[in-house]
Order: C-alpha cells, then structure tokens, then sequence
C-alpha cells in the first residue's frame, strides 16, 4: 500500500464507499442523503487543503482522507482531517496508515497540530486508532450526535502537537 494524492480519477472510486459511510449515518457529521456533487465539493480538497488515497499495488483506492486548516485567518496553523476507508478493505491498515502519512503531510504543510472536532465517541475503533498515534480527548460534547442505532451519543474533540 502507499498514499498518494488524489486525483479527479480517483473520484468514482472514492464515491461509491464514501456515499455509503455517510449515508449509514453512524460516523460523520454530513447528511445522510448527501449529493455526489455536495461530496465532492467537501471532499476534494483544493490548496491550501489536499486529498490524500491510499492504494494497493495495482492501484486500486483503498481509503481516502482530507486534510485542510481547521479555521481561517489565526488558526490556520491548525490542520483538520476526515478520513474513511472502503469497508470492504478495513483491517488491513488502511486507516493507520493514512492517519500517519496524514500527520506527516500536514506537518510538512506548516501545520502546528491537528485537530478532529467531531469524532463520534461510539465509533471505538477510530478513537482508538487516533488515540495510538497520540492524539488526546480534550473534551466531549455531549448528546451532539445523532446514531441510527445508539441515539443521541457524544463528540469527541481531539488534538494533537506536530
């Protein structure tokens, strides 16, 4: 596997996992009948944001994630970065392996640290992903998400240092 940008190619392949993820309501913050266009435009990052792949060896797209600056103006230096890995390509270490090149590719950019704002608490397997590659749990917004299964669960804020 290596992670590369993305390309506009890469779009259709991205899509089809993406438009499922979110449409399962159970792990991003977007709405769940999100148009392919709406995606794309939050997706598909233009500078100073980028896009990231990661593929295997015939270059298939196995995962994907986004890294742009949290805030504007004075927070800048701050990056924030969505990631999502094609179900049927997970624990294979897609996920680890595009949060450590995220983080590398960010701190190349200029970024001081990295911040997630919105990490569903129910969703165990990233928080603990996040967790390992040093990210901490600042806080918890309690309630502030709504799961299909679980109901009204928390969002976690979490950061870390470059």
């Amino acid at each position: 596997m290596r992670v590369r940008e993305a390309v506009a190619d890469d779009w259709p392949t991205i899509w089809t996992f993406l438009r499922d993820i979110v449409s399962a309501g159970e792990t991003f913050c977007w709405s769940r009948d999100v148009t392919e266009a709406a995606a794309r435009a939050a997706w598909m990052h233009q500078p100073p944001g980028r896009t990231l792949v990661a593929v295997d060896e015939n270059g298939l797209v196995l995962g994907t994630a986004e890294i742009h600056p949290n805030q504007g103006g004075p927070g800048a230096h701050v990056a924030n970065a969505g990631f999502m890995v094609d179900p049927r390509h997970a624990g294979r270490g897609v996920g680890r392996l595009l949060g450590e090149r995220v983080l590398e590719w960010a701190r190349a950019d200029g970024y001081r640290a990295m911040q997630f704002n919105a990490v569903v608490e129910t969703n165990t397997g990233a928080v603990a992903l996040w967790r390992s590659l040093g990210f901490e749990i600042l806080t918890t917004v309690p309630e502030a998400f709504e799961h299909p299964k679980e109901g009204l669960v928390g969002l976690h804020v979490m950061h870390r240092r470059l």
